[in-house]
């Protein structure tokens, strides 16, 4: 039996083939998994259609999470098909391109306040929307189920460029752990993916990306960058059995760069020797 066997999993955040979430609900579908992949708006549809379809996922359909009346249509499709929910992947996040870059004090209001409702309040409603099909298992007489939801270490410590969005992680963070809190008594577990850096939409939009991505490889202690399949892979264990006793944690899939708490030698010496010839 596949890990997944039989799970029905709504995967958000798809955009293209270099998504997160899009390595997330393949490995997913591989292991057994029906899935469910709305995409975020129409001019999404043409990308991540196809992508749907390669793995047989249901409710290919636009969902906005600020549009209240598109996430009650997905929610009451699923109802109606699938009668229950065991996980759901939050792959959301947006903040105006222009304030990735420069000083975090410089944020203005509206973003600030609709980087939040986007990044952070989606997560909030999505669970809210999501626990209330996780605790209906025809025939089981039981409830339960899994959220994950993807973070980034910007989110405890300050990043270069990463500004309000930093921020933003940072109250994705505590409401995982309020969220699980709340949840843990139904059985519905929550947990984040802290991610490292790795190139997609929703990174290229950070300032100075190229540069993170290339000292980030030469930081961490495996000596290199993470991939999709292993973030797909730390997922994918999150949603399973196997994470049963796991709930309200940040689990750091980053090639052990948050660990680490000075650069490593052989990268200080070639730093300093670069000063020097300065």
């Amino acid at each position: 039996m596949k890990l997944l066997e039989g799970k029905k999993i709504l995967i958000t955040g798809v955009a293209n083939d270099m998504s997160m979430a899009w390595g997330i609900a393949k490995r997913a579908a591989e292991m057994g998994a029906e899935i469910a992949m709305p995409y975020a708006m129409g001019a999404l549809e043409k990308r991540v259609r196809p992508l749907a379809e390669s793995i047989g996922a249901r409710f290919v359909q636009e969902c906005n999470v600020q549009n209240d009346e598109q996430m009650d249509a997905l929610f009451a499709e699923i109802e109606k098909e699938w009668g229950h929910l065991d996980g759901v992947l939050h792959a959301i996040a947006f903040s105006d391109r222009s304030e990735l870059q420069g000083r975090y004090a410089d944020t203005s209001r509206e973003n600030f306040k609709n980087t939040m409702d986007v990044s952070v309040f989606s997560l909030v409603d999505l669970t809210r929307r999501a626990a209330k099909l996780m605790n209906r298992h025809p025939g089981e007489g039981r409830g339960g189920g899994s959220i994950v939801t993807l973070t980034y270490y910007g989110g405890e410590k300050s990043v270069p460029n990463y500004n309000v969005m930093g921020v933003a992680k940072s109250a994705l963070d505590s409401s995982v752990r309020y969220l699980a809190a709340d949840l843990g008594k139904d059985g519905i577990r929550v947990n984040a993916i802290s991610a490292g850096p790795i190139r997609t939409l929703a990174s290229s939009g950070v300032g100075g990306f190229s540069s993170i991505l290339d000292l980030n490889a030469k930081m961490t202690p495996l000596r290199r960058n993470m991939t999709l399949d292993d973030v797909s892979g730390a997922a994918a264990y999150l949603f399973s059995n196997l994470s049963a006793g796991v709930t309200g944690e940040i689990h750091h899939v980053d090639c052990g760069y948050s660990t680490t708490g000075m650069i490593p030698n052989d990268l200080k010496e070639a730093l300093l020797k670069g000063l020097d010839s300065e």
